[in-house]
Order: C-alpha cells, then structure tokens, then sequence
C-alpha cells in the first residue's frame, strides 16, 4: 500500500458553527429553497476540441502519434467539459475568480471540487461539430456539522447537467457535479495530514505518469474559462492553505478516463464516477492507476510523488 505522508492540505481557515450569525443561517437556507436553473447552448467546435487534445499529455503527440479531432465523431468521454461556460462578466465574479450562479451565500465562499458522475447513453451520442444544450441545476444541498457548535459546517451542492444534441429530447449525457463550500475567517489556515482513502489495489493492469506544469494550468483554465485563484495565484492559494497552485478537478477527473481509454482504446464508457481525496499540486509528478475488475469495471486512482492517493474513480463499460 501506498505510504502516508504529510503535507499541507486544501483545509481552509474555518468558521465553526457556533459563529455564524442567525442572518447568515437564514440566508443560507433561503438560497436552499429557491429553485435554479441555467441553460447554456454550444457547438462542439474541432478549434476548441484541438485546443483540449493539445493540452492533454495523452492526446498531445508526446506519446504517441496526434490525431486530431475530426467533425461529424463521437466525442471524447468527458471533452464536453471544455463547453457550456457561464459568460459572467468579471465584475460579478466572487473574490476567488469564481462564478456564484450556483453558489451559496456568504461566508460559504471557498470552494473545492469533490466528485462527480457521468453517464453516457450509446445511442444519442455527443457529435463534433454540432450543436447542442446544457441543462443546470441544483439536485441537492446538504448541510454537514451545522448541529455541533464544535464541527465546522459545509454545504455539498450537487449540480446535475443534461446535455442534449440539437433536434433531441433525449440527453446524450447526464452529469452530476458536486463542490463543497466552507465558511472562512481571516486566521491563519492550520497544517494538517494527507486523507488516507482505502480500497485502493496494490498492483495495477496499467498506468500513465506526467506532470502538469503551470503552463497546463492556464491552458486548462482558458479552455474552462475558469478563473479561480487556486489555479492560478500563488499567493492566495498559500492563503488558502496550500503550498502552491493545485490542478482542477475535472483535468484530474479526465485524465483517469484518458488513461484508461489510452492503455485500452475502443472501450465503450456507459458512466464513470470519481471523487477527489487529496488536493494534487502543480509541478509535481502525477501517476494513474487502472485495474481492471473483470469485463465490465475498471479501478481508477491518481497519485502524487508521495503515492498520496489525490484522485480516485470507476469507470463501467459497455
């Protein structure tokens, strides 16, 4: 198994329950009971695609030969991420560079990526070229440690997308996103150990190294159009209790899928679930994991120089 270290983590400066004001609950749990939606329509264009496939050490020609992206395919699992951006002019941005359309309200201001689920459906496939919709909302809120004066509250919130070619009603694509929130003092942000997560094989089938620079963090933003500091700032990510820029989740989160379908090309991907345990740090080399479990199910786990477990999945198949 892999050695536990110590290390700096993505815990912020945290606000215990028994500080926040009756007002902040209040508007907390009004924001949880009004409804929200956002529809977002976008092509899949070859332009942009490219700039993804370049971006991705898989697809980049540095280990094997480039092929670029071709109209009227099927897209790549999980290449739907570079679409369907919120054009939320910076004024209206949250101090973090992040958008607060489906975000809580204050002192729930700091976020993290926490997970997510896809599932694809064979038959209605996302096709380069065209156009389609992206249907937001808030599947659910959940409130944790906000009935211990002692435990540090959090808000989960679950977004669920369904994305839907032009001329169909039936989704290509069901995503569920989650982030969790804190609420933040100004203090000084505490040291605290690396997560231990189980279950994770000891020998894997196949594996994929390499090391995102800060070069592929900005590309990776631009092509999200994600301007969250913790990417990108290195002050404020130390502020926030990092020793430097972290890689986002959802580059973490394709990469797994990239690995698998890199090692094993023409499986077909019925849904992937993931979830983050670890932040991953910028510079740093980062190793994934595949085992596969049969026929039908493929582990899936990232981690860092320190065999710090960041990322885990399991990807099902066809």
């Amino acid at each position: 198994m892999f050695r536990t270290a110590f290390r700096q983590l993505c815990r912020p400066s945290l606000k215990p329950y028994s500080t926040l004001s009756n007002p902040e609950v209040e508007a907390l749990n009004r924001w949880i009971s009004t409804p929200r939606e956002q529809v977002l329509s976008d092509t899949f264009h070859l332009e942009r695609l490219s700039d993804l496939y370049i971006t991705l050490p898989t697809r980049d020609g540095s280990r094997q030969p480039y092929l670029p992206p071709k109209e009227t395919s099927p897209m790549g699992y999980a290449h739907h991420i570079a679409f369907f951006h919120a054009r939320t002019p910076e004024a209206k941005l949250r101090e973090d560079g992040t958008d607060a359309d489906f975000s809580p309200p204050e002192p729930f201001t700091r976020r993290m990526w926490a997970g997510g689920k896809m599932v694809w459906d064979p038959e209605v496939p996302l096709m380069i070229g065209q156009r389609a919709t992206a249907t937001w909302g808030i599947d659910s809120v959940k409130k944790r440690g906000f009935d211990d004066p002692q435990k540090i509250p959090m808000v989960f919130v679950n977004q669920r997308i369904d994305i839907t070619m032009k001329g169909n009603t039936r989704p290509s694509l069901t995503e569920e996103r989650s982030h969790v929130y804190f609420a933040v003092t100004s203090s000084d942000p505490p040291k605290t150990k690396a997560r231990e997560v189980k279950d994770i094989p000891s020998k894997s089938d196949f594996s994929f190294t390499y090391k995102p620079t800060l070069a592929t963090l900005f590309r990776y933003s631009a092509l999200m159009f994600n301007a969250h500091s913790v990417h990108l700032d290195l002050a404020y990510t130390q502020k926030e209790g990092h020793p430097e820029r972290l890689v986002h989740g959802p580059l973490t989160a394709t990469m797994l899928l990239e690995t698998a379908i890199f090692h094993n090309p023409g499986i077909q991907i019925t849904s992937y679930e993931y979830r983050a345990h670890n932040p991953i740090v910028v510079n740093r080399q980062s190793t994934i994991h595949g085992k596969w479990n049969g026929n039908t199910s493929i582990k899936l786990w990232c981690v860092d120089e320190d065999g710090i477990v960041g990322m885990s999945g399991i990807v099902q198949l066809l």
